[in-house]
């Protein structure tokens, strides 16, 4: 059977004469297979262009933003190394703070329990990090040691003060002043003759003599607990300092306190007088510890040193 053939007519433009042209199956088939290979590698050809010059724009694109990236982490960690500079010279002044608050500066070993940290984990097989990578976990590294830093010079900071304060408190509390001039008349002793009654009996605290009217003074802050007049002691006056120390004030002329009210060191609470047992104007003054009564020259400090 023979093989079928298609006719073409080819008519040219103007007076020329038309042409026939006859071409078998076969070769249609094969110029149409052409035809859609040339096609698609055309449209192929067209995608590949489509998609690298894509790729191009996105790697301008992520170098451009790597560019970015790396410049502020630059900059993060400029400013993580300048914190750390900070923390340092935090750390000499919190040691020489706690010198003043009659502690132990900070253990080396736990003050470096604050520096460093875990190097960056790599597990097997996994692919290398970059460089921008291995920079963002060395400040992640870093910025959790400056944080566990700062939380033990937080905590040192605040041991420190509390100590001051109790410091602070407890200077308060001393009875380190004479709380009237004059001169001692009767020292402290565990017993002694009394001056009006003539039997021997302890001397709990110590007399100051002072003409009538001098005022006497607090000789630490603290709290008024009682005001009255006593047997033997006449108008009285007790303070509580605080940390078990409590003073009282007998003889005196006039009370310039009330109970419940807050006196600080050198506040005027009372006048020099001779009332009760007395053989004349002077200051019975007593320093109690504990309900003990002690020595009150053993608190007194020189003006130098008070001042």
């Amino acid at each position: 059977m023979s093989e079928r053939r298609w006719t073409l007519l080819v008519v040219p433009p103007g007076a020329q004469s038309s042409r026939v042209v006859q071409v078998s199956q076969t070769l249609m088939k094969l110029g149409a297979g052409v035809g859609v290979v040339l096609v698609l590698a055309a449209m192929l050809l067209g995608y590949g262009t489509v998609s690298r010059s894509i790729n191009i724009s996105q790697n301008v694109r992520l170098e451009r933003e790597n560019a970015q990236l790396a410049e502020e982490i630059g900059t993060l960690h400029g400013r993580v190394n300048a914190l750390s500079d900070t923390l340092q010279r935090i750390a000499e002044r919190d040691s020489r703070v706690r010198l003043l608050a009659n502690l132990e500066p900070n253990d080396p070993q736990v003050q470096m329990a604050g520096i460093g940290g875990p190097a960056p984990k790599r597990t097997e097989g996994s692919r290398e990090t970059s460089v921008l990578e291995r920079r963002t976990e060395l400040i992640r590294v870093d910025v959790d040691a400056l944080i566990r830093r700062a939380n033990l010079l937080a905590f040192s900071f605040k041991e420190a003060t509390d100590s001051l304060k109790a410091h602070h408190d407890r200077l308060a509390a001393m009875p380190s002043i004479m709380p009237t001039a004059g001169w001692l008349s009767s020292a402290f002793s565990s017993m002694r003759m009394h001056p009006v009654l003539h039997i021997a009996r302890p001397h709990e605290g110590i007399d100051v003599t002072a003409p009538m009217g001098a005022p006497i003074e607090s000789p630490a802050n603290g709290i008024v607990t009682s005001v009255g007049w006593e047997t033997g002691y006449g108008n009285t006056i007790e303070i509580d300092h605080g940390f078990g120390i409590t003073t009282r004030f007998a003889h005196t002329s006039k009370v310039l306190v009330k109970v419940g009210q807050h006196v600080n060191r050198g506040q005027q609470i009372a006048l020099v007088g001779n009332t009760g047992l007395a053989t004349g104007p002077h200051l019975h003054y007593e320093v109690h510890v504990n309900g003990r009564p002690v020595d009150p020259l053993k608190y007194v400090l020189p003006e130098s040193i008070v001042d």
